[in-house]
């Protein structure tokens, strides 16, 4: 048998040596089933021999399983190991040569983790595999804890990954063939899961002020994972080594323990996430600070002592009093009547001091000042604080003396203050402040101690609050009137807060300085410390600005200059001039106006004061002597000129009209000189000329019929007023046309005429006068003393014929008088003021 077997091996090693590398047809093919790189112990293999029906399979030159096709491991071991092939019966033939490995190690699964924290809301994905090998299917596993069995969460699948939502501890295994051969199970991966839990740090004292050197406990309290035994985290600052506990305990805190604490908890598969930061601030050991109602303790009464710690808002403390400078035991109830509000009253005399104390163990504060405490004798004297002056708000640097005053007797007096300001008063008899400021703010009292008998007081006086603000006084400027006649009165008030407190008032006029872009202030003739709020000019012409400001005390204090005020002219006959190109007042959006200032200077600015109240100090786009605006509604205003030489011009009004569909009226900027002709027309933006336009003066229509244009030959002083026109039904804005008066047509009063004009005037003021005084003395009826005086203003109409305008007013005004008629309301504002010396009618309603 032996025999045979070893000429078998031989003829087959012989047949596969013929035919290596040949090509052989029906060639038959071996199968590893299944076809996995990898075989490990007790794992279930099959060897397969396809192609011809007589196939037989052999390994490493033995036959394993002659007639037979199939070779099927159940438990394969690492001896399996090796090349296998399949050959036909007559050995003529074989297959190629595959090799088996049989691994005699188990393999384990791997699981990672996405990540090991679930987010609120969220999942994590798991993924196991099997390193080196292929066909597994996976077996999943959750526990709740260490100790706690598995539960299968997914079992057989071909997928290498799983999403959770949940936390707890996870471990994988994978399985492959028939029967399942199963890994060892992977390394667990535990889970946490946020947003079911939180952390929160509380500091476990009755007070949140802390001081150096005082113990300090921070709580990290887990809110919703009741019955979890769980592990902390901190982060602090000013340590690297946080605790693990629950506790964050500091024996001695110092400022550099000041920051932010925050901690999270973990257990099992709960994770916490950081805590809100808790601001623990640190400050320096305090000083208690002891007060006594009284340095003295009457006859048969006490003293109370309070005693406080700073800040106000620490808390928690007890206070511990002590008398006298060697004394270290705190004072019992037999020393004294103890208050629950950190107060004590005592009856005796020593040096006492307080300290406070909290917390355990117990930290103390450092000792108050001491305070003297004697036995006295009351004096009958009361004194009386007073405040020199003695205005109800004293400003940020003025001086102020508070002084002390003990009436009665020729006692020599020892001073004793008590405030609450934040400086102390001296003890003398007077706290004179030279530069007062909020902190002088207080209630101040006083009291006297006799000097030859300290053991004798006076009583404490009653508070007197001084209040010291620390806002700086402006005064407020105001003129009336704002538009003026030539030669009017303008009068300036200043008012200041607390107007009856002893101001006195500065005044003065703003002269132009263009180089500084701003004014400067000179002093008015008999403008300096007036006591009166008010100043008047007499004789204003032209237009100009004022300043004022205040002042009192002594050494005088000075409130700052207020804002310019200005009084406006339309005067054309003033050094410096304005004019408009277009010479009218009201203007479109987006149109270009030229304001040219005039007169023998080399500088110019032009200012301008909007509706809002603002004071414009530069044109935009000036060009020599020439201001170009190209027009929006905020260059409503009223313009002047300002020369470097502090001439002031005319001032004039430019109204810009928002509505671009709108009319506007086409008039004159200057007023019109009586006498001169005039033409009003209307003007849409697209539109020059307008017919079929009605006008209106002072809300009334002037004719019913429409017209092109409003036409006054010779302009007089009823024409003067408010005028608008209307176009299609739409209405312009409406503006003032002023009416320069004349006399005689003569505009310098160093002419001829004028004095000619002038002397009529003084012959005719002189006949009223006559036929006044005649009225008050003669004793006729009063049918003889009408005829008398139609007589004579008979007489003084003729001899005034038309030229003698001066003279018309004195006997219009005169009529009106006797006649007990006011006149129309109309005219009579017209001429509300007469120079009688110079005839000159003033028109009040510019």
């Amino acid at each position: 048998m032996g025999h045979s077997l070893l000429c078998m091996t031989g003829l087959l090693l012989l047949g596969s040596l013929f035919y290596v590398n040949a090509e052989v047809p029906n060639k038959p093919t071996v199968i590893l089933e299944p076809s996995w790189p990898q075989i490990y112990s007790s794992e279930t293999v099959t060897v397969r021999c396809e192609g011809s029906p007589s196939l037989f399979v052999w390994r490493e030159a033995t036959i394993i399983r002659p007639r037979t096709s199939e070779y099927r491991i159940s438990r394969a071991t690492e001896s399996d190991s090796g090349r296998y092939s399949c050959c036909t019966m007559t050995l003529s033939v074989c297959s190629d040569i595959i090799t088996l490995t049989v691994s005699s190690s188990k393999p384990r699964a791997t699981l990672t983790a996405q990540s090991s924290v679930i987010p609120a809301g969220g999942s994590v994905t798991l993924s196991c595999s099997v390193e080196g090998s292929a066909g597994w299917k996976f077996d999943w596993f959750r526990r709740d804890s260490q100790f706690s069995g598995g539960q299968k969460i997914g079992a057989g699948t071909s997928e290498h990954t799983i999403s959770i939502s949940e936390g707890g501890i996870y471990y994988c295994r994978g399985g492959r063939g028939d029967p399942v051969f199963s890994t060892e199970d992977s390394a667990a991966v535990t889970i946490q899961e946020q947003g079911k839990v939180w952390a929160a740090v509380k500091l476990q004292h009755s007070w949140s002020q802390i001081f150096t050197g005082e113990t300090i406990t921070l709580r990290c309290e887990i809110q919703g994972g009741e019955g979890k035994v769980w592990k902390y985290e901190w982060t602090a600052p000013n340590t690297n080594s946080p605790p693990t506990s629950s506790e964050y305990r500091t024996s001695r805190v110092s400022v550099s323990h000041s920051g932010d604490y925050r901690c999270r908890g973990s257990s099992d598969y709960l994770l916490t996430g950081w805590s809100d930061a808790f601001r623990l601030t640190v400050s320096y050991k305090p000083k208690a600070k002891l007060r006594a109602d009284n340095t003295a303790v009457p006859v048969g009464g006490s003293v109370t002592l309070t005693c406080s710690v700073s800040p106000s808002s620490s808390s928690g403390w007890k206070y511990y009093w002590y008398r006298d400078e060697k004394s270290s035991e705190a004072l019992t109830t037999q020393d004294a009547v103890f208050h629950s509000d950190g107060q004590i009253s005592v009856s005796q005399e020593g040096l006492y001091r307080c300290r406070g104390g909290r917390g355990n163990p117990v930290y103390y504060t450092e000792d108050s000042q001491s305070v003297r405490i004697g036995k006295t004798v009351t004096a009958s004297n009361r004194p009386v604080v007073t405040l020199y002056p003695n205005w109800s708000e004293i400003y940020r640097g003025e001086t102020i003396t508070v002084r002390c005053e003990i009436h009665g007797g020729d006692t020599e007096w020892d001073y004793e203050w008590e405030t609450n300001s934040m400086i102390k008063a001296p003890n003398q008899n007077e706290y004179r402040i030279r530069s007062a400021s909020s902190s002088n703010s207080g209630n101040y009292r006083c009291k006297g101690r006799m000097k030859s008998s300290q053991h004798e007081t006076t009583e404490w006086s009653d508070s007197v609050t001084l209040t010291v603000s620390d806002n700086e006084p402006r005064p407020v400027l105001t003129v009336s009137p704002s538009w003026l006649s030539p030669g009017a009165s303008v009068t300036l008030n200043c008012e200041v807060e607390h107007p009856s407190a002893g101001w006195s008032f500065y005044w003065y006029k703003a002269v132009p300085d263009l180089s500084e872009k701003s004014s400067s202030y000179e002093l008015l003739p008999d403008g300096s410390g007036t006591a009166q709020d008010s100043y008047i000019i007499h004789g204003q012409t032209h237009t100009a600005g004022y300043v004022c400001r205040a002042g009192r005390g002594d050494p005088e204090y000075h409130t700052d200059h207020s804002q310019p005020k200005f009084v406006w002219s339309a005067d054309v006959h003033s050094a410096a001039s304005l004019t408009v190109s277009p010479d009218r007042v009201q203007h479109f959006t987006s149109d270009s106006v030229s304001l040219t200032c005039e007169g023998n200077f080399t500088e110019w600015r032009v200012r301008k004061f909007s509706e809002d109240g603002r004071l414009y100090s530069d044109c935009r786009r000036m060009t020599g002597s020439t201001c170009d605006i190209n027009t929006s509604k905020s260059d409503t205003a009223v313009y002047w000129c300002e020369s470097g030489s502090g001439e002031f011009s005319s001032a004039v009004n430019i109204t810009v009209q928002n509505d671009g569909n709108g009319p506007i009226l086409v008039s004159p900027v200057h007023p019109v000189t009586e006498g001169a002709s005039v033409s009003l027309s209307c003007s849409l933006r697209t539109q020059q000329i307008l017919s079929n336009v009605f006008f209106y003066h002072n809300d009334k229509l002037l004719q019913n019929d429409p017209r092109g244009e409003l036409k006054i030959s010779a302009v007089s002083k009823s024409d003067e007023g408010f005028y608008k026109c209307q176009y299609s039904g739409r209405e312009s804005a409406q503006s003032w046309m002023s009416v320069k008066v004349t006399v005689s047509g003569a505009d310098s009063s160093s002419s001829p005429v004028w004095l000619i004009v002038r002397l009529v005037c003084g012959v005719s003021l002189i006949i009223i006068l006559l036929l006044l005084l005649y009225r008050c003395t003669t004793t006729n009826s009063a049918v003889n003393e009408q005829t008398f005086n139609q007589h004579h203003q008979q007489q003084v109409y003729s001899s005034l014929l038309a030229g003698d305008r001066c003279g018309y007013e004195i006997i219009r005004r005169s009529e009106n008088s006797e006649n007990g008629q006011r006149g129309d309301t109309e005219e009579s504002s017209d001429y509300t003021n007469v120079n009688l010396s110079g005839c000159w009618v003033v028109d009040q309603r510019f």
